[in-house]
């Protein structure tokens, strides 16, 4: 006899649906095959199978069983077919009655019968909405809350096979996993630092008020103690709200790859990444022989902080320059080629020499003019040119450190301007693909950046004493933008131009 369950496969971040074929035969040995192109997780479903159909109290029968898992072109992976295998054999035997053609089906069996976590199961319930011939999806009780935010569907929390069998056969049914509302899940974020905290360096605070305004890229330079880290783990504090639609981008990223808490719904946090310079090119933009995200993809429409940034190798900073201009890594490998989107904020600290302590009032640089040079050379110009926003940091003045009389201004004041700011952009590019004003093109900037004369005068004198390329140019008025967007003005002037250009990098800097 024949039965066919539906289930899923994941292809980057979106799922595909994978047709589970049971066909148990009259004669032959007995034997227990899987076919279609499966991997070692895969294959050996087969004991698990197995001992969780007899350990339920179902037989298993002692036959030719054969599983297709189509189509047969498509490599599959993981343990999320064991439920469909172990369901389409009791149908295909008799001892379930079911029509499950309007069901997709996945989840990994413990030898008890029980059912476990799997990955990937935001893109599956993505998935059952978005075919008209599914209804429901029936998945681990452990993942219930993961899919409940994906309306529109029914979903079906399975604790184990046993209690899947006897809804099918209507003895004791299943209750369905109750819709979850994006806005009940959204809380205030807790940063690591207040930027009220960070004593001094007004000039940075503005600036990553910009940077978190209209998602531009930062590069801050220098010496050891100025508070470089400090400011970056203080932006996530004045980072806006994640939108539903951001949040779901997030969470399919972060639920293939295993990554999402146990139990969470999705991701309501805009994420901050920071890994080690010793990570590897694989690590940062993601790879391996099953292509993967990486760092690049997992800060997706949050921030990306990468600390002692000419520390990294030079290849592996290199491999940035096309994520960073097109918001999106292509991973292709022998298994096939996958699309991750990298959306994010790129904020880079560094020092200005070995030592650290190259133009510092107080410290004398030990450094050798080579050791500098070669330091320095480890930064390419395409890279630089890619960051919107240059920072000098100095170090702090003591009297910064024990004056209390000011008091910094806070990152709920700050963030009140950075939402309002980013809310004016979601509205400018409604109906477009892009969020922010980083992630405009030129054929954006001409229709939302027009500019007066006088603006274009300063932008020809920048061009020629700054020595600024076409891309650099184009970041400027982007970065003007976003400057007009935090004062309320609807169109970009002079002073605006003025700021932007003091971001940019002086000639012959590092």
């Amino acid at each position: 006899m024949l039965a066919k369950v539906l289930s899923g496969a994941t292809i980057g971040l979106e799922s595909v649906p994978i047709e589970v074929e049971v066909d148990i035969a009259s004669s032959g040995l007995p034997s227990f095959t899987i076919v279609g192109l499966p991997d070692k997780a895969v294959e050996e479903s087969r004991e698990r199978v197995r001992a969780a159909i007899k350990n339920t109290g179902a037989d298993f029968p002692t036959r030719r069983i054969t599983v297709n898992l189509a189509p047969a072109d498509l490599p599959k992976e993981g343990p999320a077919y064991d439920l469909p295998i172990a369901l389409g054999i009791l149908v295909a035997s008799g001892q379930i009655k079911a029509d499950l053609g309007d069901s997709l089906v996945l989840g990994e069996l413990s030898l008890d019968g029980s059912l476990r976590h799997v990955n990937g199961i935001l893109p599956m319930a993505l998935l059952v909405r978005k075919k008209s011939n599914l209804r429901q999806i029936f998945l681990p009780a452990a993942d219930a809350k993961e899919a409940a935010v994906v309306g529109g569907i029914k979903i079906f929390p399975v604790g184990s096979l046993r209690m899947l069998a006897s809804h099918l056969l209507g003895l004791e049914m299943i209750k369905p996993q109750p819709q979850t509302d994006f806005q009940s899940l959204i809380s205030d974020y807790q940063a690591e630092f207040n930027m009220a905290e960070v004593k001094g360096q007004e000039h940075a605070k503005r600036a990553l008020e910009v940077a978190a305004a209209g998602g531009h890229n930062v590069f801050m330079k220098g010496v050891p103690g100025a508070g470089k880290t400090m400011l970056a783990r203080a932006l996530p504090g004045i980072l806006p709200d994640l939108t539903e639609e951001e949040a779901l981008e997030v969470t399919k990223i972060y639920s293939i790859t295993g990554n999402l808490p146990t139990g969470a719904s999705i991701v309501t946090q805009r994420p901050f990444r920071a890994p080690h310079h010793t990570t590897s090119r694989i690590g940062l933009i993601g790879g391996g022989s099953r292509p993967m995200p990486g760092e690049i993809s997992l800060a997706h429409r949050g921030i990306l902080f990468l600390d002692e940034f000419p520390e990294f190798p030079r290849h592996v900073l290199e491999a940035l320059r096309q994520p960073i201009e097109d918001g999106i890594v292509q991973i292709s490998r022998a298994a096939g080629v996958a699309s991750y989107p990298a959306q994010f904020i790129l904020i880079a600290a560094a020092n200005p020499c070995p030592c650290g302590y190259l133009g510092d009032e107080k410290r004398q640089c030990r450094c050798s003019p080579g050791q500098i040079i070669r330091y320095q050379k480890r930064l390419s110009g395409p890279i630089l040119d890619r960051i919107d926003l240059h920072l000098e940091i100095p170090a702090v003045k003591v009297e910064k450190l024990t004056g209390e009389t000011s008091v910094a201004e806070d990152s709920k004041s700050i963030r009140r301007r950075v939402q309002k700011a980013r809310d004016k952009q979601n509205r400018r590019f409604q109906g477009k693909k892009i969020m922010n004003n980083a992630e405009m093109q030129i054929k954006e900037i001409k229709e939302f950046c027009p500019l007066s004369a006088d603006c274009l005068n300063l932008l020809r004198q920048a061009v020629s004493q700054m020595n600024l390329s076409a891309r650099g140019y184009y970041r400027v008025i982007k970065v003007a933008r976003t400057i007009a967007d935090l004062t309320g003005e609807e169109k970009i002037n002079v002073t605006h131009i003025a700021e932007a250009l003091q971001y940019r990098p002086r000639l012959q800097e590092f």
